[in-house]
């Protein structure tokens, strides 16, 4: 589905399901590169239990209008704005990778848009890899193969998808080489240029649940700890998924749906 936000087109997919009504809303953020599709495993089945599922493209990415953003707090802002303006606010946001950051940094600019936060492959910094930032700033398709390389856990490499014919390597290769032409490399810059997670924790005052894959080399589980810390006392609550990396949501779809099904009946 599209709307117009401030004069430009914002892209959002709801699950098939309208996101009119009064069930609760929730808002997924995607992370660097990627776009809307990256939640297709768990945006359906959100809408078909009780909630208004809108998994959004940021600016200049997948179907939304440019140019993108370059800073996460202004993504933070645009996200807050938004949400609002779909008329889903307060929504529990849900964010990957960079999304987390975003829905963080939304929750704490603007608390009365947030019911709850569900952050999966997060960590207090994402520092990237001056090779992999150089890659992405030449538009080298090296890019996507290093982000995947590092990205993907055990389970993800031996075959027996979810979907079936489904190859999640070759896939989220294709979606990251896709990217309009600046927009991974700018989110890049971003996520290493971050460094005000912990300080935005704690202005939080929604419960909030990190999602954390066992595996993840990208946002490794103890590179989340000070964040976790940084929430106050009995707010935040960590859940690890064995034989996991960081695209979780495609590596190990049913074990993000229930942890995501545990964060929101918590909330």
């Amino acid at each position: 589905m599209d709307q117009q936000i401030n004069g430009r087109r914002v892209r959002f997919a709801t699950g098939g399901r309208s996101i009119d009504g009064d069930e609760p809303a929730a808002v997924l953020i995607h992370g660097a590169g990627c776009d809307r599709t990256v939640w297709q495993l768990q945006t359906r089945w959100m809408a078909r239990r009780g909630y208004r599922a809108a998994a959004v493209d940021l600016p200049g990415h997948g179907g939304s209008e440019g140019p993108a953003l370059t800073g996460i707090a202004e993504m933070g802002a645009w996200l807050a704005e938004t949400v609002d303006c779909l008329g889903l606010a307060p929504a529990h946001l849900l964010g990957h990778s960079m999304g987390s950051f975003v829905a963080l940094e939304a929750a704490a600019q603007h608390p009365e848009v947030a019911a709850s936060l569900t952050l999966l492959g997060v960590a207090a910094a994402m520092p990237v890899h001056g090779a992999l930032l150089s890659a992405a700033a030449e538009g080298d398709p090296l890019a996507g193969r290093l982000i995947t390389s590092w990205g993907v856990g055990s389970r993800a490499r031996t075959g027996g998808h979810a979907s079936p014919g489904m190859w999640l390597i070759g896939a989220n290769m294709a979606l990251l080489e896709r990217s309009a032409a600046g927009v991974l490399a700018a989110d890049l810059a971003a996520c290493d240029a971050y460094d005000s997670a912990e300080t935005a924790a704690a202005r939080v005052r929604c419960p909030v649940t990190l999602v954390l894959g066992v595996e993840d080399r990208m946002t490794p589980e103890r590179a989340a700890r000070p964040l976790l810390e940084a929430f106050g006392e009995g707010l935040a609550n960590a859940v690890r998924l064995d034989r996991t990396g960081h695209f979780m949501q495609l590596e190990n779809p049913a074990a993000v749906r229930e942890a995501i099904s545990a964060a929101l009946a918590r909330s």
